[in-house]
């Protein structure tokens, strides 16, 4: 995955979503791309200086692969 999720892939995410015969899940999984979107957006810009570059890049790992599991999970309904 890349350091960002371009405006298409959130398009396409968002469609995917609003076609979910699921609504309740559709919730779910919607809140969970935003959360995890959002805490990867902060860590990349980096604004707990803080933070060494190590430590930073093991957050940013850990946090990217969260939007992938949650990006697996819509790509899978």
């Amino acid at each position: 995955m890349k350091n960002f999720i371009d405006n298409t892939e959130v398009e396409k995410v968002l469609a995917k979503l609003e076609h979910c015969k699921d609504e309740d899940l559709a919730v779910r999984l919607l809140k969970e791309f935003n959360d995890t979107t959002k805490e990867l957006g902060i860590l990349l810009m980096n604004r707990d200086q803080s933070l060494e570059h190590s430590d930073w890049k093991a957050q940013c790992d850990k946090a990217r692969q969260k939007v992938e599991v949650v990006l697996k999970k819509i790509e899978e309904i």
